[in-house]
């Protein structure tokens, strides 16, 4: 049994000052094996704003596996959007794009799909996929991957979806991707990709901003991923009056066709 804390658009330049010791503290109490990241920890890619946000990925209680996001992307400054697009990044958070976290029961693939000639939308670089496509078969783990933009979204985001972003999922499925982590919409969701192929095997959460006052009416949360074998149970976090709290809970079961809804509450850790 595997425990996965999920955060996203932190948004350092943006944040809520007052929700960081909250979030700090419900991570910590979550006992994570893994915190993950999936981008836009800054909100205009500015040296303060990277030093805040390693100040505060060193304070978290796991290793830390991050993807960068559009925002972290210098978008004010084309000389250094265009020409050293990910330095601050890589100084202050990591020099790896695309992370690997491994252990006997988990495979965890970053994917970096932030990019600066396709800010808002972002894209999918052939070569980031081969190298999760290598990883994921016959791992004989549970299989999931870390990206700042979604591969699907409900309507009325306001986002574009990126290009081809549906057959790249495809390209997962049959890589054997099983759980595929986002963010970028500020808005939680949590359910099986349906797939054109039919069935239902990789399954999505995206979850909204920890602490950014870029919450767009849904407030600040994240989740807590619970993993056994073929089953998940994601818990959201929803951040309520100087706190995190438990605001729905969803279970997920995989069979022969992929991921179904389970009505079993999420899996509690073990004692």
């Amino acid at each position: 049994m595997r425990r996965i804390v999920h955060l996203s658009d932190l948004h350092f330049g943006r944040e809520t000052p007052e929700l960081l010791a909250p979030l700090l503290a419900a991570v910590r109490e979550a006992e994570p094996d893994l915190v993950a990241v999936t981008g836009d920890l800054t909100q205009r890619a500015r040296r303060a704003q990277f030093e805040a946000a390693a100040h505060f990925l060193d304070a978290l209680p796991a290793p830390v596996l991050c993807v960068p996001g559009n925002h972290d992307i210098p978008l004010d400054r084309p000389d250094l959007r265009l020409l050293r697009p990910f330095a601050r990044y890589r100084r202050h958070v990591s020099r790896d794009l695309a992370p690997v976290w491994q252990d006997p029961a988990l495979m965890v693939q970053g994917l970096n799909t932030a990019d600066p000639l396709a800010w808002q939308r972002g894209r999918v670089r052939r070569r980031h996929l081969r190298r999760a496509c290598r990883a994921f078969p016959g791992s004989g783990r549970l299989n999931v991957l870390l990206a700042h933009h979604p591969f699907g979204q409900s309507p009325g985001s306001g986002k574009k979806l990126m290009r081809n972003a549906r057959r790249t999922l495809e390209t997962l499925a049959d890589c054997d991707a099983h759980l595929v982590l986002s963010g970028h919409l500020h808005r939680w969701l949590a359910e099986p990709f349906v797939e054109r192929k039919g069935g239902t095997r990789v399954l999505q959460v995206h979850v909204g901003t920890g602490i950014s006052t870029r919450h767009r009416g849904q407030g600040n949360d994240f989740a807590v991923i619970t993993l056994d074998g073929g089953q998940i149970g994601v818990t959201r976090m929803l951040a309520d009056q100087g706190r995190f709290r438990r605001d729905a809970g969803f279970a997920f079961v995989r069979g022969d066709s992929g991921w179904r809804t389970s009505a079993a509450p999420a899996i509690p850790r073990e004692s």
